[in-house]
C-alpha cells in the first residue's frame, strides 16, 4: 500500500478499536479487541449472553473507560462521549422526558450544546420529519406509541446531525412488527444521510439483515470472534432478503459461533479484502 492508500484508508476509518480491555476488578469482562469501522457501515455487534455487548458499547462511546486499550473515534481518542456521535438506548421511556413535548425533547441535547432556540427547532422538526413523526411535535411522549416513541429517541440523536450513531438493542422493547418497521427506518437513514451506525443486538435475525458486518464477541472474557462481511442485496427486505438462502447461511454461522466456542477458535481469518470495511452508501 503506497502513501495514497494509507491516508485514503485513514480518512474512511471512523471508529478503530485497538486492544480494548474492560475488567470490574478481577472479573474480565472484554480482552483484546481490536477492530475498525469504516465511514457509512453498519456494524451490528453479537455475542452470548452476558458475554459484555453493553460494555462495549459504554466503551465505545466513552461513557465508560476501558482498563486497557484504546477507542479512537475521527482520529481522537475517546474520553467521553464524542461530538460526531450519537447514542440511542434500549429503554427509550427513561430517556424521553415526559413533561416535555416531542419537539421539547428531541432539540434537548441542542439546548444543553448552545445551539440558538430558533435553529435547534428548526433542527428538532426536520429530525423528527426523517423518522416519520412530523405532525407529533406537539404530543407528549406518554401520548405516543412504544414505537413511536423510539422513533423520537433516533430523532433527537439525528438532530445533533452526528457522522456516527451507536445503539444497544433500541428494538428489544417493542413489538415483532414494530420492530421491523423500525429495522427498515434505520437502514433508510442510514442509506439517505450517509450516516455510520453500530449496533448492539441479541437478535441474530437482525443483526444479519441490518449490518454491513457483523463482528460476533466470545464467550467470556469477550474477544472478537469473527468479523462476517454480510453481501446481501439491497435493498434490503423484510420478507424477500430473510427468504435467501444466502441469509440462511449467514444467521446459521453466526449461530454457530455464539453456540459453540470451538467452533470461533476454528473460525478461519478472512481475507483483507473479505473484511474490508464498507464504505457509505454501499451494503444495506
Amino acid at each position: 500500500m503506497n502513501e495514497t492508500d494509507d491516508r485514503t484508508a485513514a480518512n474512511s476509518t471512523v471508529l478503530e478499536v485497538t486492544g480494548l480491555g474492560h475488567s470490574y476488578g478481577k472479573h474480565t469482562v472484554l480482552q483484546g479487541l481490536d477492530f475498525t469501522v469504516a465511514k457509512g457501515e453498519f456494524l451490528c455487534i453479537v455475542g452470548p449472553s452476558g458475554a459484555g455487548k453493553t460494555t462495549l458499547l459504554q466503551c465505545l462511546t466513552g461513557l465508560r473507560k476501558p482498563t486497557e486499550g484504546l477507542v479512537v473515534f475521527e482520529g481522537e481518542a475517546v474520553r467521553d462521549t464524542p461530538r460526531g456521535m450519537a447514542v440511542v438506548f434500549q429503554d427509550y421511556s427513561r430517556s424521553l422526558m415526559p413533561w416535555l413535548r416531542v419537539i421539547d425533547n428531541v432539540a434537548l441535547p441542542l439546548r444543553s450544546a448552545g445551539v440558538p432556540k430558533g435553529e435547534r427547532l428548526d433542527q428538532a422538526r426536520a429530525a423528527l420529519a426523517e423518522v416519520g413523526l412530523a405532525d407529533s411535535t406537539h404530543a407528549y411522549p406518554w401520548q405516543l406509541s412504544g414505537g413511536m416513541q423510539q422513533r423520537v429517541a433516533i430523532a433527537r440523536a439525528l438532530a445533533f446531525r452526528p457522522h456516527a450513531i451507536v445503539m444497544d438493542e433500541p428494538f428489544a422493547s417493542v413489538d415483532a412488527q414494530t420492530r421491523a418497521d423500525l429495522e427498515d427506518l434505520v437502514i433508510r437513514l442510514k442509506e439517505r444521510l450517509g450516516i455510520t451506525v453500530v449496533l448492539v443486538t441479541h437478535d441474530i435475525d437482525e443483526a444479519v439483515y441490518l449490518a454491513d458486518t457483523v463482528l460476533v464477541l466470545s464467550g467470556k472474557p469477550a474477544s472478537v470472534a469473527a468479523l462476517i462481511p454480510v453481501d446481501l442485496p439491497a435493498p434490503r427486505d423484510q420478507l424477500a432478503t430473510k427468504a435467501l438462502p444466502a441469509f440462511a447461511e449467514l444467521r446459521s454461522r453466526v449461530y454457530t459461533l455464539i453456540r459453540t466456542p470451538a467452533a470461533a477458535a476454528a473460525e478461519p481469518p478472512a481475507d483483507e479484502s473479505e473484511v474490508a470495511p464498507v464504505s457509505a452508501g454501499a451494503g444495506a
